[in-house]
């Protein structure tokens, strides 16, 4: 004898027939056997609910490691940008330091060729120590020409050398980006260290390290190192003195066959005379307005007019 299995109650329309509750009669084992299959249907579906949350999750977990690793490629492309602009800067400063050892070299032969003369005038002990003075500045050309040499040599090869580390670095972003960033930081570490060694190979006037911009692109990189502030000015002869930052100057001479010229410069009310000066020769001076010195430089000589610069410490504390 067969039981027919009842109507659920949830869907009354399911069957002819209805029982409100199983028959009395109805077996035990009857009642098991058809309770197994909806236990199994629903340990199933619940492990395919987690199996779906754990797919979701792993996708879910890669869209984020994707997109942590498109932003980290970002942020090395405008490190590496930035250590590029850094470097030209570099080359920049590195050429001031050239030129200003190029230029101290010359002033120092055209020293030894007006003493070379004195010595053919003079006799006696004073030609003997007219000479002595000749050989002891053929001594200092060579020393700042071997001095000058080893410098510029030095500071290209850091440089060449950080820039060839910085875009290896950059190549590797995919399985490196960690290492990547800490070798930026030493790279940044070392581009500084190269500003402070191009700083040491200034013209020294006075006791005072003079860095000498010969062009407006020398003189940009001169900007942004952000020490000093600059004035261009262009000075033509006059009666009246033309004021020129916070100075007084007027042209009195002007030689451009040469490239020498005089000034007379005007600062704190005192008035002084600074005769045949060479273009690119610092002219270096004190105020009461700063503990650090005032520089002009002129770059260039024309007929009654000189061109340059004046450079004017960053912070003014009276003295």
């Amino acid at each position: 004898m067969s039981i027919s299995p009842a109507p659920s109650p949830l869907n009354p329309g399911s069957g002819t027939q209805q029982f409100a509750t199983p028959p009395k009669t109805e077996r035990a084992t009857d009642r098991i056997t058809r309770a197994e299959p909806p236990a199994a249907s629903g340990g199933s579906g619940l492990k395919m609910a987690i199996l779906y949350g754990f797919v979701i999750a792993l996708v879910g977990a890669n869209i984020y490691l994707f997109y942590q690793l498109n932003k980290t490629k970002t942020d090395l492309t405008k490190e590496n940008q930035s250590l590029s602009d850094r470097l030209d800067k570099i080359q920049d400063a590195n050429n001031i330091s050239a030129s200003t050892s190029r230029q101290r070299i010359q002033s120092l032969q055209d020293r030894l060729e007006v003493e070379r003369r004195q010595a053919r005038m003079q006799a006696g002990q004073e030609k003997a120590d007219t000479l002595k003075k000749i050989e002891d500045t053929k001594q200092a050309i060579e020393a700042e020409q071997a001095v000058a040499q080893k410098q510029v040599e030095s500071h290209i090869s850091e440089v060449r050398q950080s820039a060839d580390t910085a875009n290896t670095k950059v190549e590797k972003v995919g399985t490196e980006v960690s290492t990547v960033k800490t070798d930026l930081t030493a790279t940044k570490s070392q581009m500084e260290k190269t500003i402070a060694d191009l700083r040491k190979t200034a013209v020294d006037v006075d006791g005072h390290s003079v860095m000498i911009a010969k062009n407006q692109n020398e003189l940009k990189a001169l900007r942004d190192l952000g020490e000093r502030n600059y004035v261009e000015f262009t000075l033509a002869r006059a009666k009246q003195p033309q004021k020129v930052g916070d100075v007084l100057m007027r042209l009195e001479k002007a030689d451009p066959k040469h490239n020498r010229y005089s000034i007379e410069l005007t600062a704190d009310d005192k008035t002084t005379e600074k005769k045949d000066k060479t273009i690119s020769e610092p002219i270096v001076f004190m105020t009461s307005k700063s503990k650090q010195p005032y520089e002009i430089v002129v770059n260039d000589v024309k007929k009654d007019t000189i061109v340059g610069y004046l450079s004017i410490p960053k912070v003014l504390v009276a003295r």
